[in-house]
């Protein structure tokens, strides 16, 4: 028999060692990592839903400087945590409850505006203000978390399209035509159906979005406000923070017969992370919270996956809901933990072109072609003056 030389020796225990199965996961997962972290360098990671200012709202009293994002905070949020997750840019939830109208929705939604505001202007090391897809690209090249407010609720313009111009000009760049109730002119997913869809009003607020260019987000409607919508739009939609009700049955959830849709209207779904909308059985759980089952990255993952296979990746895109939420999915803890999804995305097999459009490329797409929508409507319509008294003829729901 043979002996090899100490060297080669200690090259066949090398050999062996670099083969085995452990070693060669290592290798793959160093890879994978890697490639991720390209991907983020070179492409704007973009969050379609973040409730940060309601946070500050609430533990706060509405102070940024007492909520301090320079150290460890109590939510899901913080700068720290941004950069290490990748954030290249953040729609900035101005959500404000339905209730809000008892003491003047207008009110509260310019006091969320105000906070969100003060957040810019607080960190301008870490956030730039953004209001176009240029916008975005300029702060993400410049090392800024490009930095835009969305409206989270319809409820807010209380009926008047003087009052969406006007939060269009204070920078709202989507609103959400309904929250947990129906407006008085869309229905809710989660609210009994008072318009099947859209009342004629409802119609024109739509269309007053695009004629500005503020997106049409079309999350915690009923299916059939958004087929109504879908029917009526002159620019892509968003959905900025709801996953796949065929996944998970879950009323918050977007239905396949809509995602079959996404193609010819060019729109996005924003995948969010809230463990009910993506988990079957907490969805479904009647039980005491310390037993409840726990929702996972993986059935994230399982979600963007099937929103691919019916609508196409350049369909689909990324909503967490952080600051929005209360228990999250394993693995994905707070704003910190995109890179391991999209490291569970690519050893499924996505493609460096399809992270690119998931991670923000996608929304990019929807924002120019909604502002090309919007410099070519104006061009032929004025703003509109419409009324729901006459619209609607003064039937409205709650």
């Amino acid at each position: 028999m043979s002996i090899l030389p100490v060297s080669s020796r200690y090259a066949a225990l090398f050999t062996a060692l670099l083969l085995a199965p452990g070693a060669l996961q290592a290798q793959d997962d160093t890879a994978v990592a890697q490639r991720v972290e390209q991907l983020l360098a070179t492409t704007p990671l973009i969050d379609g839903h973040n409730d940060l200012p309601w946070v500050i709202r609430l533990r706060a009293n509405q102070s940024v400087v007492d909520y301090d994002l320079r150290q460890p905070t109590s939510g899901h949020t913080d700068l720290e945590r941004l950069r290490a997750g990748g954030v290249g840019a953040q729609f900035w939830s101005v959500y404000i409850p339905c209730n809000a109208v008892e003491e003047g929705a207008a009110k509260v939604q310019l006091e969320q505006i105000a906070i969100a505001k003060e957040l810019y202007r607080r960190y301008p090391e870490a956030f730039g203000e953004a209001l176009t897809a240029s916008d975005i690209e300029r702060e993400f090249g410049q090392g800024r978390i490009a930095s835009l407010m969305g409206m989270e609720g319809g409820h807010a313009i209380e009926n008047s399209l003087g009052a969406l111009r006007a939060f269009y000009d204070a920078g709202v760049r989507y609103m959400t035509l309904t929250h947990s109730c129906n407006t008085d002119w869309a229905d809710s997913g989660t609210a009994l159906p008072l318009h099947d869809g859209l009342s004629a009003f409802g119609e024109e607020v739509v269309r007053e979005m695009n004629r500005m260019g503020m997106l049409v987000d079309l999350s915690h409607t009923s299916p059939a406000t958004m087929h109504n919508a879908l029917d009526i739009v002159e620019a892509p939609v968003i959905f900025s923070h709801s996953s796949a009700r065929g996944v998970t049955d879950h009323p918050r959830n977007v239905p396949d017969d809509v995602l079959e849709r996404m193609p010819e209207n060019g729109g996005v779904v924003m995948v969010t992370f809230v463990p009910g909308f993506i988990n079957q059985a907490v969805a479904d759980w009647n039980g005491p919270d310390e037993e409840a089952p726990r929702a996972t990255l993986a059935d994230v993952a399982d979600h963007i996956d099937h929103i691919k296979r019916v609508a196409g990746a350049a369909h689909v895109g990324i909503g967490g809901d952080y600051d929005g939420i209360g228990t999250v999915p394993v693995g994905l803890e707070d704003v910190s933990t995109y890179p391991a999804l999209l490291e569970e995305l690519a050893r499924r097999g996505w493609t460096d072109a399809e992270l690119r459009g998931l991670m923000g490329e996608n929304v990019l797409r929807v924002m120019r072609e909604a502002e090309a929508a919007a410099r070519r409507l104006q061009r032929t319509r004025a703003p509109s003056t419409a009324t729901i008294e006459a619209l609607d003829g003064g039937q409205q729901g709650g």
